[in-house]
């Protein structure tokens, strides 16, 4: 149990820190709402379970050396630099959310969320390297297929609860009503971190 306890505290606190599944759950809460905002929450999850149980299954391909992985931190980067450009473009309106309807591929803005979110969470790099170390931490008597099962439905739980939270607290009617001057700009600057975070990364990958 202290070592369940360890690793869902570990896990807590990376989800704690913003990275851009946040950014994309904060800025579509708050132009479409959290009911909308709910789709790219589960999404989100449900990427997050793809590490998760890839990571618990001992997938090799995962490790941080392997050309697999580097080609899904390039492919990362290449998402982060077009989500960052997208939200620059359509700072203050509710456009990203809609990219897709105008061009006539997808008419439910919910869907739209749970692809969107989807994407962001298989190309986040942060989260399969995060997986793959809590992975290695569990050994013992907790490294059963059933321990294995606990934890990753705590994990899958805890990414779903904590993004609809997010979705939810910013969702509100009269933070967006607080937040709605100044709104053009944090998606601004969500934009510039988003893109600042790729250019870290692909700068590291050529340093290498």
């Amino acid at each position: 149990m202290e070592q369940f306890l360890m690793v869902a505290a570990a896990h807590f606190l990376a989800l704690l820190s913003p990275g851009p599944d946040f950014f994309l759950v904060a800025r579509t809460s708050m132009n479409a709402g959290w009911l909308r905002a709910s789709g790219a929450c589960l999404g989100i999850a449900l990427a997050n379970g793809v590490f998760i149980a890839a990571a618990f299954a001992g997938v090799s391909a995962l490790h941080p050396d392997s050309a697999l992985f580097t080609a899904l931190q390039l492919a990362g980067c290449a998402y982060l630099l077009y989500i960052g450009a997208l939200f620059i473009r359509h700072a203050g309106s509710s456009a990203l959310t809609q990219v897709a309807d105008d061009r006539g591929r997808v008419s439910n803005p919910w869907f739209q969320g749970l692809v969107m979110g989807f994407v962001s969470g298989v190309l986040n790099p942060k989260n399969a390297l995060f997986y793959v170390s809590l992975a290695s931490l569990i050994g013992g008597s907790q490294s059963s297929p059933g321990w294995k099962l606990v934890y990753g439905l705590w994990m899958f739980s805890a990414v779903l609860l904590w993004d609809l939270l997010v979705a939810v607290a910013v969702g509100n009617q009269a933070v967006r009503r607080r937040f709605s001057r100044t709104l053009p700009w944090l998606e601004r600057v969500s934009g510039a971190v988003l893109m600042l975070l790729a250019l870290g990364v692909i700068i590291h990958l050529a340093c290498r």
